[in-house]
């Protein structure tokens, strides 16, 4: 088949893709010098940051940004960041859709209480009861009468109407020593409340008469009107009517933020009347309090969005977006000229962080014998770096030294993918002249795509090749979250590919590559001396070495990428059958 060569290139570049990575060998600097400093001082050093979830900020950053521009952030410098509390790692990013306060009305109406609050004035109809003993046996158990009194036997009638329920044994106790001089004991306690009818209207869920105790409160009935419309109600517009006028208007935020709520006992009769949304803001990103928060006039100053939503210590600036004049309106400001702006109805603030880190965080693993994190200035090198890492030299390969990068294992994933959309383009654009030759391109076609479905699940290691082949260290700028990896020294060379028994072979010195190989049983039938590729411990690939491997080296023979023929005897026959022709062999390789 004409393309079977350029697929088995293809998928030996698909190979070299995932396994090499870029080398900047520029600055010949000894690597690891002062091996043996045991201080891991650093200059910038400071305690490891927390983690959270981060997050770009929506419409701020481009998605998937990993090909870095003039001009435009490192991985190092990072970008706009919007890092929710730790609290709340998985908070979705972008606007709230939660109205704050809406919380107070999630859980189901209350029942009918017996019991009063002390704060429960008494009222007509409400059932007391009180005893007296001692020189003087009394006992009564009722209703307080329509002009507000209780008669007591042998006592008289007691005024209780307008009374405190936590000042009514005081008040009873007082009234019956004072006709009765000598000592007599009182115990008086009101037993339930008269139940009374309060209208529940605007803009609530279910507007109507509700029934309850005198001694319930306006959030009582708001919950048994299904609460306020979060989409259309007020939590800060809340009047109480008696009697055709206003008695208190409620705003629903003291109470939410510092638990105060006015004192009144509502009466048979009162409307409960919620008004209409005012203008909303909401707060996301870097905020502890993800909500949209109801603005009491028509406008909200920022210094009242910053007490409400209460930013991160990490937030240093603000996005505004909102609608101006009938036209989209944004500002880029900090937290503390947000203090001073006017924001408005459905504006959209979004804090977050953007300000890059003074510092960053390495890790090391491998053959070292310090800590294996550490933290130092933004502008520091690899091999600045290196030389506060303390190493055992008996131990540590250090001439092998490489970097595990994130943003290089995204460039490679990204270089895999690609590779493998050619190669399935070039199987299955390619034409077939005859029917046999379109059944052996479709067996090939089946096995090179399960090729590619292996392909696609390759996860890349992000390798760069920090050192050159004689173990000089690049000065490489370290970004945030590298990985240095130091590897342990080996005296072994692992001989794989076309070899009869691919294993580990003892490093000896002056040894051939074809010795190693020989060692490791010879050369297969698609493998020869002319493919041959040494991977370093380092990354590093050599093809067509011209020495043997050192230490701790892969010696991989490559396999023989010769000339496929086929035989179509199918078509042959039949031409032997219609024109008595001789049998004709094609190379379609060629």
């Amino acid at each position: 088949m004409h393309s079977s060569r350029g697929l088995i290139a293809a998928a030996l570049s698909l190979l070299l893709a995932g396994q090499a990575a870029a080398q900047n060998l520029n600055a010949p600097v000894p690597g690891l010098m002062q091996q043996q400093m045991q201080g891991q001082g650093l200059p910038g050093q400071q305690q490891v940051p927390s983690l959270s979830g981060q997050r770009q900020v929506p419409q701020l950053l481009p998605q998937d940004n990993i090909v870095n521009r003039a001009g435009s952030t490192t991985e190092a410098e990072a970008g706009a960041t919007a890092e929710g509390p730790l609290a709340e790692p998985y908070r979705p990013a972008g606007p709230s859709r939660t109205v704050f306060g809406a919380q107070l009305f999630t859980r189901g109406a209350p029942a009918g209480s017996e019991s009063a609050n002390p704060n429960y004035r008494l009222g007509p109809g409400d059932r007391v009861s009180v005893r007296v003993w001692g020189p003087v046996e009394s006992e009564v158990i009722g209703a307080i009468d329509p002009e507000g009194n209780l008669f007591l036997p042998s006592i008289g009638p007691l005024r209780l109407a307008g009374l405190r329920a936590g000042d009514l044994q005081r008040t009873v106790e007082g009234e019956v020593r004072r006709i009765y001089t000598q000592q007599v004991q009182v115990y008086a306690v009101l037993l339930s409340a008269s139940q009374i009818g309060v209208y529940v209207t605007g803009f609530v869920r279910t507007p109507g008469r509700h029934l309850g105790s005198g001694s319930e409160t306006v959030l009582d009935y708001l919950l048994r009107a299904g609460g306020v419309d979060p989409v259309r109600g007020s939590y800060r517009d809340i009047v109480v009517n008696r009697g055709g006028r206003a008695v208190v208007r409620i705003d629903l935020y003291p109470f939410l933020l510092q638990g105060k709520l006015p004192q009144l006992t509502l009466q048979d009769g009162d409307t409960i009347v919620v008004g209409k949304q005012g203008a909303v803001v909401s707060a996301d990103g870097a905020v502890r309090n993800n909500f949209l928060f109801e603005v009491a006039g028509r406008a909200m100053a920022g210094q009242e969005l910053n007490q409400l939503a209460a930013p991160l210590p990490a937030a240093t600036n603000a996005v505004i977006r909102g609608t101006r004049n009938g036209q989209p309106w944004s500002r880029y400001v900090d937290v503390a000229t947000l203090e001073k702006q006017s924001l408005l109805d459905q504006d959209v603030v979004t804090f977050i962080t953007d300000s890059p880190a003074p510092t960053v965080r390495v890790f090391v693993e491998g053959s070292r014998l310090g800590p294996s994190v550490l933290v130092a200035d933004r502008d520091i090198d690899l091999c600045s770096l290196l030389d506060h890492v303390a190493v055992d030299p008996a131990l540590a390969d250090t001439d092998s030294v490489f970097i595990l990068r994130k943003r290089i294992a995204a460039q490679q994933r990204r270089a895999i993918n690609e590779a493998l959309d050619r190669l399935e383009r070039q199987l299955f654009t390619a034409t077939s002249a005859t029917t046999g030759i379109a059944q052996i391109r479709s067996a090939e076609a089946q096995m090179v795509s399960n090729y590619i479905q292996r392909g696609r699940r390759i996860e890349p290691e992000g390798r760069l090749v920090a050192v050159d082949s004689n173990g000089r260290c690049s000065r490489v700028r370290l970004e945030d979250g590298d990985t240095i990896v130091i590897p342990e020294r080996s005296d072994t060379i692992l001989v794989a590919g076309e070899v009869m028994t691919p294993q580990a072979v003892l490093w000896r010195p002056n040894m051939t590559i074809d010795e190693y190989v020989e060692e490791a049983g010879g050369y297969t039938q698609r493998g020869n001396s002319g493919g041959i590729m040494i991977r370093r411990a380092s990354g590093q690939i050599i093809l067509d070495p011209r020495q043997g491997p050192r230490p701790g080296d892969e010696l991989i023979v490559l396999p023989q990428l010769g000339v496929k023929g086929f035989q179509l005897a199918s078509d042959l026959l039949a031409m032997i059958y219609q024109a008595a022709l001789a049998v004709r062999y094609f190379d379609i390789g060629r």
